[in-house]
């Protein structure tokens, strides 16, 4: 009997690996341990391997490749569909494997280690400005409580706060001053780590010719670029800017019956991150648009007049992605007189 396709359902040290033959019959279901799934792929004839897109699931894919089966990611909210009854590892396996056979499913491409590591760095420096974010927020509204009010803003609290540590007539306590100089050394500490992620992430873009390529258009610095490039891979996946930019949830939900389009807010689908660095950049660009008078400047401007800053950033940043998907799918350089 040829196994011709598995659903693998990931765990941290139990997998349920569910198969089917041919005829599309049910030809195996078994549990494995994390040691034993490499040892057990080995022995079979190559296949394809359906797999959940989550944690860990991109090594997986990597290693299983290895050994020449044909591995297919998917987005877990397409899997659900396929799944019978009630929610365990074994049904789980099987609507995976059921999903990996559909014609017309979409896949995750299996991201190499070098664009992990990069991810990685994005990652981990997020999670710093968050923390920096909700430090800044603690310290002012701390201070307010004795009567201390900073405007807001990191370089209000960074730049006042020494001075307010050292004011003798401020009646603030010994043990309150303490701590707030407490977490001004951390908030230094942070400022000296971000900055140290920035400067990697800068040289990650100079070497890397497609990411420069991308700097050059506007809104689009080192952060943006490398993301883009570590977390897209193979741009050519998707066919055109659109499927790009909807991928990254940047076009209108559709409630759309009986041929009448009806569209709503965008979708939000896709990856946050990425959405969130194009929205930031199109908003930066968009301060020093009254003083341009290209075709895209104008398109721009038109918007705002009509839906709003907010609306017409977003809208800037899903232009900014079918043309991201354009320098990267053809290789070429922004061209601001073609948009």
């Amino acid at each position: 009997m040829k196994i011709m396709r598995i659903g693998l359902d990931l765990a941290k040290n139990v997998f349920e690996v569910y198969g089917v033959d041919e005829q599309e019959q049910r030809a195996l279901s078994k549990t494995l341990k994390r040691s034993q799934v490499m040892k057990f792929f080995a022995q079979l004839h190559p296949c394809v391997v359906g797999i959940e897109s989550c944690g860990s699931a991109h090594h997986w894919a990597r290693r299983l490749r290895s050994l020449g089966h044909e591995i297919r990611v998917m987005a877990p909210q397409f899997v659900a569909p396929y799944r019978k009854s009630d929610k365990n590892d074994h049904n789980d396996a099987e609507a995976i494997c059921e999903a990996a056979g559909r014609p017309n499913m979409r896949f995750v491409p299996v991201k190499t280690e070098e664009q992990q590591a990069v991810l990685m760095v994005h990652r981990v420096r997020s999670l710093m400005v968050g923390e920096r974010t909700s430090l800044v927020n603690q310290i002012r509204g701390l201070l307010s409580e004795f009567g201390i009010v900073l405007p807001q803003g990191r370089c209000h609290v960074r730049s006042q706060l020494p001075g307010i540590l050292e004011d003798a007539e401020n009646e603030l306590p010994a043990v309150a001053r303490e701590v707030f100089a407490n977490q001004y050394e951390r908030l230094c500490d942070l400022d000296r780590r971000i900055d140290g992620y920035d400067r990697k992430i800068e040289a990650l873009a100079q070497a890397d010719n497609d990411a420069k390529r991308l700097m050059g258009l506007e809104g689009v610095g080192p952060i943006t670029a490398t993301a883009i490039i570590a977390s897209v891979g193979d741009i050519t996946t998707f066919k055109n800017g659109r499927q790009f930019a909807a991928w990254l949830g940047l076009v209108p939900r559709q409630w759309s019956t009986g041929g009448r389009a009806r569209h709503g807010r965008i979708t939000k689908r896709g990856d946050f991150y990425l959405r969130t660095l194009l929205i930031h950049g199109s908003r930066a660009v968009m301060r020093y648009l009254m003083n341009k008078d290209d075709r895209k400047s104008e398109w721009v401007k038109a918007v705002r007049e009509r839906r709003g800053f907010n609306k017409a950033a977003v809208a800037l940043a899903a232009k900014h992605a079918r043309i991201l998907w354009a320098m990267l799918a053809k290789g070429s350089e922004y061209q601001p007189a073609s948009v």
